[in-house]
């Protein structure tokens, strides 16, 4: 199995956002960075993909396997982290522990103890009196303790302080030592990407604007400065977008080479971080929607 997870010629519309015709293919034993800006229509995928949500046309398979036959096997090997608190406020942790465990047949409560230690999460307290991060953090354990083989998180590192994200982080490189767990990550935290993901892709306005390997989005594409007198209409054709200002231009390549070529030495060329490429692909793309 070369795909996790698969959306063929999916469609799903509300009264103000369309999903039309997406494909999208999530390789398994990766690390996929789900990124796009708030409203682009991450989580609405992110549901389809969990069954949360029925596709209008078009097919969503996880596993090989579809929601309809295989939803108890399909659920049984995935681990959600959701930016939102899921629990009843009341419960303790202790309390949910034991509500979730028999859901799953590959339930490690040694484990759970373990991620619980880790966090350091009071095991007593009502959810409501947790933190946000204390929250994920709950929802962290839960999702790993009864070793799935797919991770999906929804915003997982948002509202948390850096020092619990880079721990996050480190968590997350720990998991894919396994090369066959795969992890899918929705942020629009980009940094937090950079350090571990394997593909990246972005989505806006319900399309799927790209899908590819980071280390090629990081060869590909590069940030280009240099003076407006450089622009035509032929060198311009080399840039996605552009800004202009009273100090030069700044623009965003998809083709280093041909930049190397065409303006040699008269231009600073500096790598594109995952935000940058997103913001010029994104503005590009609505020039002229």
């Amino acid at each position: 199995m070369e795909n996790v997870i698969e959306l063929r010629d999916v469609s799903k519309a509300f009264k103000t956002f369309l999903i039309k015709d997406m494909n999208l293919q999530i390789k398994q034993g990766y690390v996929t960075g789900f990124i796009g800006a708030n409203g682009a229509g991450k989580s609405t995928v992110i549901k389809l993909m969990m069954n949360l949500l029925r596709p209008d046309k078009g097919e969503v398979t996880v596993f090989g396997l579809d929601h309809a036959t295989y939803a108890k096997e399909i659920k049984e090997r995935i681990g959600f982290v959701y930016d939102n608190n899921i629990f009843y406020n009341a419960l303790s942790l202790k309390d949910i522990g034991k509500i979730v465990a028999p859901a799953y047949k590959r339930w490690d409560q040694t484990q759970f103890k373990n991620y619980i230690d880790r966090f350091e999460l009071p095991v007593h307290k009502p959810i409501k009196k947790f933190s946000k991060g204390m929250k994920m953090k709950a929802s962290l354990a839960i999702a790993l303790s009864h070793n799935a083989e797919l991770i999906i998180m929804d915003e997982p590192t948002a509202g948390l302080d850096p020092m619990f994200r880079r721990e996050l982080l480190d968590i997350f490189q720990e998991l894919m030592v396994d090369e066959k767990r795969s992890i899918f990550f929705s942020t629009h935290i980009t940094s937090d990407l950079d350090r571990f993901a394997d593909y990246i892709a972005l989505i806006d306005q319900g399309e799927i604007l790209f899908n590819q390997p980071i280390d090629e989005l990081q060869t590909q594409y590069a940030i280009v400065k240099g003076s407006t007198a450089l622009l035509d209409r032929d060198t311009e054709a080399n840039f996605i977008k552009i800004d202009r200002s009273r100090n030069g231009f700044q623009a965003l390549t998809n083709d280093v080479a041909k930049v190397t070529e065409v303006f040699g030495n008269h231009v600073v060329m500096e790598r594109a971080s995952l935000e940058e490429i997103m913001y010029y692909v994104r503005g590009a793309r609505n020039l002229y929607v």
